[in-house]
């Protein structure tokens, strides 16, 4: 969806890096063979996560949503040389895509992939981090914050995707509607938390940077 005027959006991704070529493979395999393709990070939003990345410099990157690994690639462009990014998602049939692309990246060796529910997942990286990204279940999104909130080094950076959904958040609620419903009261407890310090930047479907205070 896009939030700009589409000519004025072109020439944003125009005037912005382009990928590297193995996203770019990456995407064209994606969408070739998986279902729902459009829940890639994209091209433009893929920059801004791997410029994020580079500013942070983080040593750990908790990712709450693998998929094709597309954003954990992007992440991994910013890591400290000895940095992992822990990257969690439900769906066992993605891990031979992502594998394959992982493996591939350079970054193999910085990244620990884990399959199953990420509610229980997350307790047991013995971790603190720098960076979070969540882009999953949305009805989850408040629940992965309080897990998330206690294991992030002082500004630290989580960042949450999907947070305009596709313009929802602005219109009458279907009372059937769970994930605008979610995303409401997560956008709305996010920003007045005390803890973080929270902008919407309105890229793509919404992305939400939360620094966490010193």
């Amino acid at each position: 969806m896009h939030f700009l005027p589409e000519k004025i959006d072109d020439y944003v991704v125009e005037h912005s890096q382009q990928e590297p070529k193995i996203l770019k493979e990456l995407t064209k395999e994606t969408w070739q063979k998986v279902l729902n393709p459009r829940m890639l990070s994209g091209a433009f939003q893929g920059r801004v996560l791997s410029m994020i990345s580079k500013i942070i410099q983080p040593k750990n990157i908790l990712e709450v949503g693998t998929y094709t690994g597309y954003s954990a690639l992007c992440f991994a462009e910013g890591l400290q040389d000895k940095g992992k990014i822990f990257t969690i998602d439900k769906n066992e049939e993605l891990e031979t895509l992502q594998n394959k692309f992982f493996d591939k990246s350079g970054y193999r060796d910085q990244i620990i992939q884990f399959v199953g529910n990420a509610l229980e997942i997350i307790p047991t990286i013995d971790e603190t981090f720098d960076l979070v990204f969540i882009d999953a279940d949305k009805a989850n999104y408040i629940n992965y914050f309080h897990l998330i909130i206690d294991k992030m080094n002082p500004g630290g950076m989580i960042l949450s995707d999907n947070v305009l959904w596709s313009g929802k958040v602005v219109e009458k609620l279907d009372r059937k509607d769970t994930d605008t419903k979610a995303l409401l009261a997560y956008n709305k407890r996010i920003n007045e938390d005390p803890r973080i310090e929270t902008v919407l930047l309105p890229i793509r479907d919404g992305l939400t940077l939360s620094r966490v205070k010193k």
